[in-house]
């Protein structure tokens, strides 16, 4: 009688699982970078988050092409939108630098305005804007004649200035006129004992 000895089996090793952490985590970073670049302020965070997701989802599509990894359309689109959260990021920091340097420009830029003053009033009360750096003066000149004409320099932002002209007790018309860089920037016209012609907001 034969004696059979039993083949012995050997067990396969275990599947190594996928490695898919790195992608799905950069698809992850890579959206929330994209949803709040948009944001101003907020925004400033898209850029590490934009950078480390498109950093995190380049290595996990390097591991789906070793087959380390099986979530390839994931790390793709994490890329995607990594590289479209930089993209407005770089727009938005354009934009932000332009205003700034234009708020710069016009606070160094020099301004010459003309205060005119015509109309058949014998007399009009005047109150007009001067410039001393970043402060603005209000002067009177009370019972002036008609024509009158100011020019006063300033340098940077000409908001809050004012220029108004008040006929006299006497009435008659008054017409108010401002002149910036010499451009006509705002004038107004008005009738009758105390009428105010106002070229404020100019």
């Amino acid at each position: 009688m034969t004696d059979y000895t039993p083949l012995q089996q050997h067990a396969a090793p275990p599947a190594t699982p996928p490695r898919n952490g790195l992608g799905t985590a950069g698809f992850v970073l890579g959206l929330i970078g994209l949803v709040i670049a948009p944001i101003p302020l907020a925004g400033v965070v898209a850029w590490p988050l934009s950078v480390l997701g498109l950093i995190l989802s380049a290595v996990g599509v390097a591991r789906v092409r070793r087959g380390k990894a099986t979530n390839k359309g994931l790390s793709i689109a994490g890329v995607i939108v990594s590289l479209l959260g930089l993209v407005v990021s770089i727009l938005w920091a354009v934009v932000i630098g332009k205003a700034i340097s234009d708020v710069n420009d016009q606070a160094t830029q020099h301004h010459t305005v003309v205060y005119q003053v015509s109309g058949d009033a014998k007399t009009v009360d005047i109150d007009y804007s001067t410039f001393d750096r970043n402060t603005i003066l209000i002067n009177t000149e009370t019972s002036a004649a008609v024509p009158w004409t100011k020019t006063v320099e300033a340098t940077g932002f000409l908001a809050g200035a004012q220029f108004t002209a008040t006929a006299g007790p006497d009435g008659g018309s008054v017409t108010c006129k401002v002149i910036v860089d010499g451009k006509e920037a705002k004038t107004a016209t008005a009738a009758g004992p105390g009428a105010v012609a106002g070229c404020t907001g100019f």
